[in-house]
């Protein structure tokens, strides 16, 4: 049994299924873990859904913004953002099935054995990984149940932009949805920002710090996969891996096994630009 892990997919399966093979993944007995963002800017967001659905348990995924934001666009709350090739999903037979799996599944995964847990953006430093737990459940329920049209109606936001423990509600929600599936860089007080999507190495980053080299309010007792942030072009340290390597940004897509830290690569055509 091997455990895989690789970061957003964006809708380039073929890429994706071209790492498997060379990795030879087998669902029978191997697990395959997908930090999100599996639909958007390639070229077959609707094969990805169903191709990830039809692993059932082999596959674990966290949501990312990318996929929140198919969720709202089904439902008519936003509009398609314009270089988004989702309109295949919409009008899919099978698309009511795939948005209900899609919908159920969580912001936050632990590995039940080995020593890593993952979420999209990356897990702010006020948090430890049983309050990641915790927070990220809350917004589950909700977005499970039937209230999530409101969720989805009022996740749009950069505030609250600091995590307090008297957060309630919406602002409560929308700190765990934003921290979760969007941040990047944070501001040294530990604020987040929004906005910056630079690498680090960037001098208009100013006076931010990628989420990843703050210092911890908690200490996180397993190493951290994200993905999100293709401007790193991937990133491993002694606490986070990031294995966004830009496949859709005509970088390449990045296939981890953890067992023996093999990595399985491909370059990618650019389909974002």
């Amino acid at each position: 049994m091997a455990t895989y892990l690789v970061g957003d997919i964006q809708g380039c399966l073929d890429d994706l299924l071209y790492l498997l093979e060379q990795a030879k993944f087998n669902p029978k007995h191997d697990e395959l873990w997908l930090a999100g963002d599996l639909v958007a800017r390639g070229p077959k967001s609707l094969e990805t859904l169903r191709f990830v659905k039809g692993l059932d348990r082999s596959a674990t995924i966290v949501l990312g913004n990318h996929d929140l934001h198919l969720l709202a666009t089904a439902n008519g709350i936003t509009k398609p953002k314009k270089k988004d090739k989702i309109q295949a999903i919409l009008d899919a037979p099978d698309s009511v099935e795939l948005l209900e799996w899609l919908r159920k599944q969580p912001l936050f995964a632990n590995h039940p054995t080995l020593p890593f847990a993952m979420s999209h953006a990356g897990i702010p430093p006020q948090w430890n990984l049983s309050q990641t737990q915790q927070y990220a459940r809350e917004v589950e329920v909700c977005l499970q149940s039937d209230d999530y049209l409101w969720l989805l109606k009022n996740m749009y936001g950069c505030g609250p932009d600091f995590w307090s423990n008297e957060l309630i509600g919406i602002e409560r929600y929308r700190f765990t949805i934003n921290a979760l599936t969007r941040m990047r860089f944070c501001y040294p007080d530990g604020r987040l920002d929004m906005a910056c999507k630079l690498s680090p190495n960037d001098p208009d980053v100013g006076e931010l710090v990628p989420w990843f080299d703050l210092p911890r309010h908690q200490v996180l007792d397993k190493k951290i996969i994200f993905g999100h942030w293709a401007a790193l072009c991937g990133h491993e340290d002694e606490k986070v891996i990031g294995l966004d390597t830009g496949c859709v940004w005509g970088n390449s897509m990045t296939l981890l096994r953890w067992e023996d830290n093999a990595r399985f690569e491909k370059a990618c055509p650019a389909h974002a630009n």
